[in-house]
């Protein structure tokens, strides 16, 4: 951990007011560069798996691994260390995934086998959760009220261009040198973002309950034995392992459920999923990264199976989606400071669905402008639910549950994304011709699940309550 006392010396604002001057920029340096690292990672490590393979002579199902390390890390441990910061301070909790996500990164830089590689991608996976857990915790604190919806959407814009950029990234690096620079350009940036981190981030309160240790395994169980047990099930495992990962994680939710009955802040927030609103937006983001996963998982196989295109041209093809994701994203976080997010989100969701279900009708011989506009909607469409749904959650809850409801935020979108993944790995088993279409089908109507969960909070029962702005 961090000390403070780089940041003791600066005001203690008011999270209803936010950071001005060059405080709130180094706060924000901060909190984005640290945001798109851990996300730029994700999008570098899936284009150089083959390269890695090749390199470590390993399988192609063992170095797959080195993506799954990360992700099943970041989703047992995003839980806890969300609660971690509301008992030690968000800032310290995020200055300390930074600089362990920097050292993993170095780590991943050096290693010189497959079994190092995981190993050190475990570590990346828990400081990109520690990142994670707590960013929009401190957005909200960075930015005021009025303007959570900007600030949602700026963290929604680095995302994208992460995204964006990251195969195009991993590709560069990779034509002038190992694939070992792909983790080792994280650290420079890494030492920045640290830097800043240490200077600039907000104190945010901190509550006095003491962190469960017990509760950290139990939720760190159950997320990363379910999400282990279902992957298992959509690549055709045994069922015995599957039946076991699933039964420990049930098991884990039980001891986990009674042990936090009537805790203040519970690890596993049921408090706050007791409110529509919450509850609502969370399923909202759940239906739409699984709308997403599967696109980008279903859509490679398109092009290139189905319609015959290169492996860089389909590259290429996909572009316009992340993109123009990144360009809605500072149109509709101002949207959402002056338009219900629940109208914003459900709108969007259906632009989403629009331009799934284009794709699943690509004629046999489609031209590159017909695949590029199906895209590019797709794109419009999400990027124009994200930020809006974003600052749904973190303004639908006290300020003492901002860590929390961080928590929320990237665990949905986890898990969202695995079950998107999970089930067009299902589709596959079902026959590899008719798949990418499927999946693609099944996309659109988990965008369109999504869309009725955002309206949902639209109706007087669910927003008559204290308005977004006003629960800080």
């Amino acid at each position: 951990m961090l000390p403070e006392t780089a940041a003791a010396v600066l005001p203690r604002p008011s999270t209803a007011d936010g950071l001005t001057g060059r405080q709130h920029a180094l706060a924000l340096a901060a909190i984005l560069l640290s945001v798109a690292m851990a996300t730029l990672d994700t999008a570098i490590a899936n284009t150089a798996l083959p390269t890695i393979a090749t390199s470590l002579r390993v399988s192609e199902a063992q170095v797959i691994w080195v993506v799954n390390a990360y992700q099943l890390a970041m989703v047992a441990a995003l839980l806890p260390f969300a609660a971690s910061g509301e008992v030690l301070g968000h800032r310290r909790v995020f200055a300390a995934g930074t600089l362990l996500f920097t050292v993993a990164s170095l780590v991943c830089g050096l290693a010189d086998s497959l079994t190092a590689l995981v190993a050190a991608r475990v570590l990346q996976g828990l400081g990109g959760a520690a990142i994670m857990s707590v960013n929009m915790t401190l957005i909200r604190v960075v930015f005021p009220a009025r303007r959570l919806g900007r600030g949602a959407g700026m963290n929604a814009l680095v995302v994208g261009l992460a995204f964006t950029v990251g195969p195009t990234v991993a590709s560069a690096v990779l034509a002038v040198a190992t694939w070992h620079w792909l983790f080792l350009v994280n650290v420079p940036v890494g030492v920045v973002a640290v830097l800043f981190a240490a200077g600039a981030l907000p104190h945010t309160e901190r509550h006095h309950h003491g962190f469960d240790r017990v509760a950290a395994l139990l939720c760190a169980g159950l997320f990363g034995c379910a999400v282990l047990g279902f992957e298992t099930l959509s690549h055709g495992g045994a069922w015995v392992p599957v039946c076991v990962e699933l039964a420990v994680a049930a098991t884990c939710g039980t001891l986990l459920w009674r042990r936090q009955a009537g805790h203040p802040a519970p690890m596993l927030p049921v408090d706050l999923l007791r409110s529509p609103a919450f509850s609502l937006s969370a399923l909202t983001a759940i239906c739409a990264f699984s709308a997403q996963s599967f696109g980008f998982v279903a859509l490679p196989f398109l092009l290139q199976s189905t319609l015959g295109y290169s492996a860089v041209a389909t590259g290429l093809l996909m572009t316009p989606w992340p993109a123009v994701v990144a360009l809605m994203a500072p149109i509709a976080g101002p949207l959402a400071d002056r338009h219900p997010p629940g109208l914003l989100g459900g709108i969007g969701l259906v632009v989403f669905s629009v331009g799934l279900g284009a794709l699943a009708l690509l004629p046999a011989h489609a031209a590159v402008i017909d695949i590029a506009w199906r895209t590019a909607v797709c794109g419009a469409g999400f990027g124009l639910f994200q930020a809006p749904n974003l600052k749904a959650l973190m303004g639908s809850v006290p300020a003492r549950r901002s860590g929390s409801a961080s928590g929320v935020v990237a665990t949905s979108r986890l898990l969202g994304q695995t079950l998107g993944a999970g089930l067009v790995a299902l589709c596959f088993h079902l026959g590899a011709a008719v798949a990418p279409a499927l999946a693609l089908w099944l996309g659109c109507a988990f965008a369109l699940a999504g869309s009725a969960a955002s309206v949902l909070r639209l109706l007087p029962a669910v927003s008559g309550g204290p308005t977004a702005s006003g629960r800080r």
